[in-house]
């Protein structure tokens, strides 16, 4: 029996293509049940897991017997009605919002509710504008709007356009190193990225008939592509939203940066920040300081069931 250590690549099911050190792929199953402590996942092992395996030579499948512990992981609210959650990609350097202020557009509470989960479970997030040939003035006014509101509050953003190039070397020489993450909705470009930045990949996506029109978004699993030029890519399913696990409501503002630091100066240490006299973050609301959408959308969380965060 052999034995070795990888990378998932891969899952599907319950098969996962795991990348071993010498750069093979094997095919494995898992032993025995994993599960991450305190977090009820459908799926015991994510792409970007670093596992070990044992496979015998005279058979092309292999079985992962145990995992390294992550540094970090992004999850979504389980299809089904268990009230579990899936793990879409572990042990992440960035994660790449690909957002546009056109078809589709993507919303702010939708933006919002992804960086509360990165800012929870400690992933650096930059937010990528695609699309931006199509952008009227108006869009790009709104585009511009929220560069100064999210670069204010200390994220990263980026723009391209995979029609015309533009942005799409910056992009690249920023995601190499790097175990890279691309999330967003439907239809937004993310395979299209990964098509783009290594043709020779050919992903299936879906039909667009006219570029003006949202892509029909055909990947179902989670799966990290390596470029030639040796970037690692991690695609994920289209999706309504991200979640957070067991985030008390009473600690939800620690996940707005520019809330928290606001927080600090409010009357009372046990602030709510909704209907508290003397709260510092309503006057920096008031002010401009705080953007008001951001203050709207960590309202909107909160009155919401801390299951709800999809």
């Amino acid at each position: 029996m052999e034995r070795g250590k990888g990378t998932v690549i891969k899952s599907t099911g319950n098969w996962y293509n795991v990348r071993l050190t010498d750069n093979r792929d094997l095919r494995c199953t898992i032993r025995g049940k994993f599960r991450m402590k305190g977090i009820r996942a459908t799926n015991p092992v994510a792409v970007g897991d670093h596992v070990h395996v044992e496979w015998s030579d005279d058979v092309d499948t292999g079985i992962i017997v145990s995992i390294e512990e992550r540094s970090n992981y992004i999850i979504r609210r389980s299809s089904n009605l268990s009230k579990e959650y899936q793990l879409l990609a572990c042990n992440v350097d960035i994660a790449w919002l690909m957002v546009s202020m056109v078809q589709p557009r993507t919303l702010t509470p939708f933006i919002d509710r992804f960086l509360v989960s990165a800012e929870a479970y400690r992933i650096p997030v930059i937010l990528l504008f695609n699309k931006t040939d199509l952008y009227d003035e108006a869009a790009m006014l709104d585009m511009n709007h929220f560069w100064s509101v999210y670069t204010t509050i200390g994220y990263r953003c980026m723009k391209m356009s995979l029609q015309t190039g533009e942005g799409v070397e910056a992009v690249e020489n920023e995601m190499r190193g790097n175990v890279n993450v691309i999330a967003g909705n439907s239809g937004v470009g993310k395979s299209t990225l990964i098509q783009v930045l290594d043709p020779t990949l050919k992903l299936k996506i879906g039909e667009i008939s006219d570029y003006h029109e949202a892509g029909k978004h055909t990947t179902t699993f989670s799966e990290m592509f390596e470029t030639s030029s040796g970037i690692r890519i991690i695609d994920t399913p289209g999706i309504r939203g991200f979640g957070t696990i067991h985030l008390e409501r009473s600690e939800l503002f620690h996940f707005f940066p520019e809330i928290f630091r606001a927080s600090k100066r409010c009357r009372y240490h046990n602030c709510m920040h909704i209907h508290e006299p003397d709260c510092a973050v309503k006057l920096k609301v008031d002010t401009g300081e705080i953007s008001e959408f951001r203050y709207m959308n960590y309202l909107m969380m909160m009155e919401e069931d801390g299951e709800k965060y999809r």
